[in-house]
């Protein structure tokens, strides 16, 4: 059995299976409009920005280097 979803953009309902190639999306424009969303800040993840004095791979809560 085939799922049907709604498209995260224009809420079409569309197939999520590999016979769709632009899934969860209903078509190459809608998937398009998506990654515009993200490479312009239409969308962010919340939280607190990185600290510069932090290292990235340091846990949270880890003290900054001297």
């Amino acid at each position: 059995m085939t799922a049907i979803v709604d498209c995260p953009v224009c809420s079409r309902k569309t197939e999520f299976s590999p016979a769709n190639r632009w899934r969860p999306f209903c078509s190459e424009r809608c998937k398009l409009i998506d990654l515009g969303q993200w490479a312009t800040g239409g969308y962010v993840i919340p939280g607190d920005p990185p600290d510069p004095e932090q290292p990235s791979d340091a846990p949270p809560g880890t003290p900054p280097r001297s």
